[in-house]
């Protein structure tokens, strides 16, 4: 297999956490030669779930070992329900049967998912372990993999128990996107347009114009929207590392989402899709107070259902059951619910002032 192109670097800058971004087209292989500066140690866990493994780990296991390290694959599933204090005990089980060290490295391989645990993992594993990630979702490849925030979610709310924990490398491979399941793949798209309304109008109006060329997933095309969505994301994290100001804009979206997540049973939606909910849900509780017009929110819809999300909540979903479960968000602060909103495209406001019906009737206008 071809050893690929890079073709973009995007420095994260924090300091002794510091990192590299690199994106390419099908260079999953290459990233052995790239390992030196990161790898203290020559034992490596290639943490991914069996049917990665089977796409890409097997073969990344052995181009580590032609290239003189000791990897081996650590198993685990993948699935928003697997990402539990369980599955991280089953990896530590395995990091010790391996005899892992404070200097062996950690390789996350997969999805957000897998990201997130295996980064829990490496965080807390000897009070430390060096970690990189190499995500091949475009949630992951986007959002999750760059900014150091991993966890595990408790069964009243997603990713409570966690840490802000920098991984040593971010590896893209966006040719990892062509391998990946049509609902998964237009699930990302969502994250994408949340960078478009927060920080980018060009990057939401690149969606808008040329989403089918998007949906034919054109490696060119996938390597200039993560390039610009990981910009925005380094750019965020290098001024609040941990999310004590402006990096709350990244959740716009995410407060609805992982309620509807949580009340659903992280079995109904994937993530991605919850997220387009919830951007429509934001987006109607600012029109309502006229932070913002009808026509950015119908544009946000259009784009949305041009990527063939779900734009409603579920009605069978009370509302009220929704907004206990946003009062066990982490962006609650002094009991009150922290909620980002859109003021015009590339604009956002962090507002903790809208009260409970507010956010009901909001919820309901979503309704079809």
């Amino acid at each position: 297999m071809s050893k690929g192109t890079i073709t973009c670097r995007i420095p994260v800058r924090l300091g002794d956490r510091s990192y590299p971004i690199v994106i390419g087209q099908r260079t999953l292989l290459g990233l052995p030669e790239a390992l030196d500066f990161v790898a203290p140690s020559s034992r490596i866990a290639v943490v991914t779930s069996p049917s990665l493994y089977r796409l890409y780990g097997e073969a990344l296991v052995e181009a580590l070992k032609e290239a003189g390290f000791q990897a081996w694959w650590a198993q685990t599933p993948d699935g928003e329900e697997h990402k539990t204090l369980e599955s991280a005990a089953r990896l530590y089980d395995q990091f010790v049967e391996h005899r892992m060290e404070r200097r062996s490295l950690v390789i996350a391989l997969g999805g957000g998912v897998i990201g997130d645990l295996a980064g829990f993992v490496a965080a807390t594993y000897m009070r430390g372990v060096p970690f990189l990630q190499v995500p091949t979702t475009l949630i992951a490849q986007v959002d999750s993999s760059v900014g150091g925030k991993v966890a595990v979610d408790h069964p009243r709310g997603k990713n409570l128990i966690g840490a802000f924990y920098q991984p040593r490398l971010v590896w893209i491979d966006v040719a990892t996107l062509l391998s990946l399941p049509e609902r998964e793949y237009r699930a990302g798209i969502a994250e994408v347009l949340r960078y478009g309304v927060i920080a980018s109008p060009e990057l939401f109006q690149l969606l808008e114009e040329r989403m089918e060329v998007v949906l034919r997933r054109d490696l060119n095309v996938l390597a200039q929207i993560v390039a610009k969505s990981c910009a925005i994301k380094a750019r965020i994290v290098e001024e609040d590392e941990t999310e004590s100001g402006v990096r709350a804009t990244l959740n716009y979206g995410h407060t609805f989402a992982h309620a509807i997540e949580a009340a659903t049973g992280y079995q109904r939606f994937r993530h991605g899709e919850a997220v387009a909910i919830g951007m429509v849900c934001a987006a109607a509780m600012a029109l309502q107070r006229g932070l913002v017009s009808q026509e950015f929110a119908e544009r946000q819809r259009r784009i949305l259902e041009a990527a063939g999300l779900p734009t409603a909540c579920p009605e069978e979903v009370e509302p009220h059951a929704l907004l206990e479960a946003m009062r066990l968000d982490k962006k609650v602060s002094a009991g009150k619910i922290r909620f980002i909103v859109p003021r015009e495209v590339g604009r956002v406001e962090i507002r903790d002032d809208f009260t409970d019906s507010e956010v009901i009737a909001a919820i309901r206008a979503t309704y079809r």
